[in-house]
């Protein structure tokens, strides 16, 4: 697949890193089409929790790095679509939260291996407490998966390099369908707006595959303008704080630049001093004009944005197709096809993972086995 995406390439890529960004659409495909059946989600995985799911005053959601960001994305989805409080913890912290910051009823748990030393812990912490645990995996015969009360798989198939790419995708569809099932389940939505979310969530993958090669020849001409930076900002608003957090982990992880995401309306709050002439910053302006809420964020984040550049910030954007007001502020503009909301983060994250991947690779980095890392946190 990776080589009908880069067109007339005969060999593969040669970082596994690249090959996994490639198979982003086919990963999403496999994970959404098992588990969607007959617009039935998750087919009878979730029986074992029922009790818990019905009776939920919040979710904690415990995750480390990549797989966190995930759950701050899900924490906007479940909330929105459900109406569900969810707190994210990082799985490293939550085995030290009181005992008297209350109980939960329900504990979802996020790892791309299962064997996450941080998360496991949290699991085992949360099942003395009494709580239900949901896992969210892409290896089947994990630990996570085997003690958890209820597993849900991204069939995203094995992941190589250590950096978070199709792992990521798949666990935002993941938790996108989970926020579709518990607002169901607790009469937010009929089944005709069931079936509209969904047909929107099965679009995504078509629409991934056809932006690659344009996101592809970007990512590599905008590397080459920003490759000898060492500090970036990165800046979302709702749920693209989390893909600015995303995007900024990704850069230091593999290119070992300074890079931190924010929401775009603290800048004002402090970073905003680390703007100067020059310092890329990296920002997520994509739109659903349906949505009134998406359009105030957008409306709001083109003020700050504005700022950025009369200060002498460099800055690359991400946004939605046919948008012409970015091109007027933002020297540099990654375009992602239109879509709702809630689904743009899915979008969205690809060119900032080939952004990172071009300039690390630039700079002659390991993109698949970055130093100090490793795949699995043990």
């Amino acid at each position: 697949m990776a080589g009908k995406l880069r067109g007339n390439e005969a060999s593969p890529p040669k970082y596994f890193m690249l090959r996994e960004i490639l198979a982003q659409p086919e990963a999403l495909i496999q994970t959404i089409g098992l588990q969607v059946r007959d617009d039935l989600i998750f087919p009878g995985t979730l029986r074992k929790v029922e009790d818990a799911l019905q009776n939920l005053n919040r979710i904690i959601i415990a995750a480390s790095g990549s797989s966190r960001h995930a759950g701050l994305a899900g924490e906007i989805m479940i909330e929105d679509l459900s109406g569900t409080a969810v707190d994210v913890e990082y799985a490293s912290e939550y085995c030290y939260r009181s005992r008297h910051a209350g109980s939960e009823s329900l504990v979802l748990l996020i790892s791309q291996s299962g064997e996450t030393a941080d998360t496991l812990a949290a699991q085992k912490v949360a099942r003395v407490r009494g709580a239900k645990t949901i896992a969210i995996c892409n290896a089947a015969e994990s630990t996570m998966l085997h003690e958890a009360c209820a597993g849900l798989l991204t069939h995203a198939a094995p992941e190589i390099a250590i950096p978070a790419t199709k792992s990521f995708t798949s666990q935002l569809a993941v938790l996108y369908l989970f926020a579709l099932f518990l607002a169901r389940k607790r009469g937010r939505i009929d089944m005709a707006a069931l079936r509209a979310h969904l047909k929107l969530l099965l679009e995504i993958p078509e629409a991934m595959k056809a932006a690659l090669p344009t996101w592809g020849a970007q990512a590599a001409a905008y590397a080459s303008e920003f490759r000898h930076a060492q500090s970036f900002l990165y800046l979302g608003r709702g749920i693209h704080y989390a893909i600015a957090r995303e995007g900024a982990l990704k850069l230091k992880e593999i290119s070992y630049a300074h890079a931190e995401g924010f929401p775009t309306g603290e800048l004002k709050h402090g970073p905003q001093a680390l703007i100067a002439e020059g310092v890329p910053v990296v920002a997520l302006v994509t739109c659903d004009p349906e949505d009134p809420d998406s359009l105030l964020r957008y409306r709001e984040s083109l003020g700050v944005l504005r700022d950025v550049g009369k200060q002498g910030g460099k800055l690359l954007l991400v946004a939605t197709e046919g948008d012409r007001e970015v091109s007027a502020i933002a020297d540099d503009v990654f375009f992602v096809p239109r879509t709702s909301e809630l689904l743009l983060s899915i979008l969205e994250v690809v060119p900032l993972q080939l952004f990172a991947y071009h300039v690390a690779v630039l700079n002659g980095c390991d993109v698949d086995y970055p130093r100090n890392l490793a795949k699995k946190t043990t």
